[in-house]
C-alpha cells in the first residue's frame, strides 16, 4: 500500500479533520499529473483516506457532489473536512423523499449543500423544448438539467468526489479511485469505488447516515421521477433507470 495512506478499513474509525488549505490555481496538466499519480497510488486505499488526500490536496477548491440517494460520500468526507461543499443538482424532478434526504443532510451533517438549479424551470423547458422533454429525448432533458448545471457548479473547484461504485452496473466496473476528467480539467474522485453494497450498508448502520425511503419501496437506483423505475428481483440497481431507453447515465460521469 502506498505511503500516503495508511489501513483503515472501510473508514468505520474516528479521525482528525485535516487543517485547511489554500493550493494555488493548478494547470490542467499539473491536475492531470497528480490524479494519475494518486490513481495508482491509492488504489486499494481505504476510502476515508482517499477523501482525506483529496481533501488535503485541494482544499477549498475541492468539493462532494451527491444525488441524495443517500449521504454516505457527504459523511465519510465531512468527517476529514467538515464544512465542505456538497453539490446537489436541484433538477425539478426530484422525488420528495429525495429532497427530504438533502433537508435532513442539510441539518445534521457540518457540510455546506449547494442546491444548484437549471438555468430553465420545468415550465420554461416545457415552453422552449415542448412538454416531457424527459421522454422524447432524455439526453437533451439531462443536459439541461444536469449535466450544463453540474458545469457551473464546478468552475471554482479543482476536484470533485463522486459516489461511483464499480458494483453498480457494467458500465462503472472499471472506475478509478482518482482520474483526471479531460472534459472538465478537473480531478475526478471516487472514494468509495471499491465498496459493496455491503460495504455502504454497513456505513450506513455504524452512523446512522441519512437514506433514500425508496430504496425500502424497491428501487435500487434513484434519480429524477419520470425516468426511474422500481428494480425486478435479478437486475443491476441502476436497470430502473431510463428503462424505456438504451440509455444508462446521465451524461454527469461520461
Amino acid at each position: 500500500m502506498s505511503a500516503l495512506v495508511s489501513a483503515t478499513g472501510l473508514g468505520l474509525v474516528g479521525t482528525t479533520p485535516v487543517a485547511p488549505v489554500d493550493p494555488a490555481r493548478r494547470s490542467p496538466a499539473e491536475l492531470r499529473e497528480l490524479a494519475e499519480r494518486a490513481g495508482r497510488e491509492l488504489e486499494g486505499a481505504p476510502a476515508l483516506e482517499i477523501a482525506r488526500w483529496a481533501a488535503e490536496t485541494f482544499g477549498d477548491r475541492f468539493c462532494v457532489t451527491s444525488s441524495m440517494a443517500d449521504a454516505v460520500l457527504a459523511h465519510l468526507v465531512s468527517r476529514v473536512a467538515p464544512g465542505v461543499d456538497v453539490v446537489f443538482l436541484d433538477t425539478g424532478l426530484h422525488f420528495p423523499e429525495t429532497l427530504a434526504v438533502r433537508d435532513e443532510v442539510v441539518r445534521r451533517l457540518p457540510v455546506n449543500v449547494r442546491s444548484i438549479r437549471p438555468r430553465l424551470t420545468v415550465g420554461q423547458q416545457d415552453g422552449e423544448y415542448g412538454p416531457r422533454l424527459f421522454n422524447k429525448s432524455p439526453d437533451e432533458c439531462c443536459r439541461l438539467r444536469k449535466v450544463e448545471p453540474l458545469e457551473r457548479a464546478l468552475a471554482g473547484y479543482d476536484a470533485w468526489a463522486a459516489g461511483l461504485r464499480r458494483d453498480e452496473s457494467p458500465t462503472r466496473a472499471n472506475t478509478p479511485v482518482v482520474t483526471f476528467d479531460p472534459r472538465r480539467g478537473k480531478v475526478k474522485v471516487n472514494p468509495i469505488a471499491a465498496w459493496s453494497q455491503a460495504d455502504v450498508d454497513a456505513y450506513i448502520a455504524r452512523w446512522n447516515v441519512p437514506v433514500n425511503e425508496l430504496f425500502r419501496r424497491g428501487y435500487g437506483s434513484i434519480g429524477c421521477w419520470p425516468c426511474t423505475r422500481r428494480t425486478r428481483a435479478g437486475e443491476d440497481p441502476r436497470a430502473g433507470r431510463w428503462a424505456m431507453f438504451e440509455k444508462t447515465e446521465c451524461g454527469l460521469h461520461l
